[in-house]
C-alpha cells in the first residue's frame, strides 16, 4: 500500500537488496516497508554528509530554492527550514538576506515547538525523499502553512525515460520515496494546495 495515498502498489524494480513498489495511483515510487532504515542507521548516514553552509559548491546547489523565496516572499515574513540537518546553507544564505527563518531537524534541531506555530513560507532542500511517511509529512506541512504561504521542495523527480536501475538518487538507502510530476500533482489537490510549479527539481507548492 501506497505510504502517501494509500492506494494499491505493484512491484516495480529491484536493485541490489532493494525492492521498490510504485502507486497504482500517485505514481510514487517507493521502497518495501520492511527495508525502511532504523534511526540509528539514518543518523549515521547523515552524520557522513559534509553540507558546510559556507561551501561554495554546497551554496550553488541550493541557489534555486533561495532565489524562489527571496522572489517570493519579504524579510517582514517568517518562514521555517523542516528538515535542515545540523547546519543550513538555505538558512545562512537567507539570514544573510535579512530573513527570519527557523530551523528543525527530527535528529539535529528537533524544537516541536516550532510545528505549533505556522509560517508564510517552509523550505524542504532534499528531504521529501527521506520521508517514511509522506503523507502525514505534508499534512503537517499543509498545517503548518499561512493564507498565501508556500511551500518549496526541492528533490529529484523521476521521469518514466530514466533508467531506474541506473539512476544514481535511488542508491541512498535514506532515499525512500520517490516522486514523478503526477504525485506532486497528487498532493497539489489531495493537502488543498491551490498552485504547483515544478522547474527541474524545484516544486513549488503554494496555498
Amino acid at each position: 500500500m501506497c505510504p502517501l495515498c494509500q492506494s494499491p502498489a505493484n512491484l516495480f524494480a529491484s536493485h541490489g537488496n532493494r525492492i521498490f513498489h510504485q502507486c497504482s495511483n500517485c505514481k510514487g515510487i517507493f521502497v518495501d516497508p520492511s527495508q525502511l532504515p532504523d534511526c540509528k542507521r539514518e543518523m549515521e548516514r547523515y552524520l557522513y554528509h559534509r553540507n558546510d553552509v559556507n561551501d561554495w559548491g554546497y551554496r550553488e546547489f541550493v541557489t534555486p530554492i533561495v532565489s524562489a523565496v527571496l522572489t517570493n516572499h519579504s524579510q517582514k515574513e517568517t518562514g521555517l527550514d523542516f528538515g535542515s540537518g545540523p547546519s543550513s546553507a538555505v538558512a545562512a544564505m537567507l539570514r544573510e538576506q535579512g530573513f527570519c527563518i527557523e530551523e528543525y531537524d527530527p535528529f539535529f534541531k528537533n524544537n516541536p515547538f516550532l510545528l505549533n506555530n505556522t509560517y508564510h513560507y517552509i523550505v524542504c532542500c532534499e528531504v521529501v525523499e527521506h520521508f517514511h511517511n509522506p503523507r502525514k509529512e505534508f499534512a503537517l506541512l499543509r498545517s503548518m502553512l499561512k493564507p498565501n504561504g508556500s511551500l518549496y521542495c526541492m528533490t529529484s523527480i523521476y521521469e518514466p525515460t530514466i533508467d531506474f536501475t541506473k539512476w544514481y538518487y535511488k542508491n541512498d538507502f535514506t532515499h525512500v520515496f520517490f516522486y514523478q510530476q503526477q504525485t506532486f500533482q497528487y498532493i497539489k489537490a489531495e493537502f488543498g494546495f491551490a498552485k504547483l510549479n515544478i522547474h527541474k527539481n524545484l516544486i513549488i507548492l503554494s496555498v
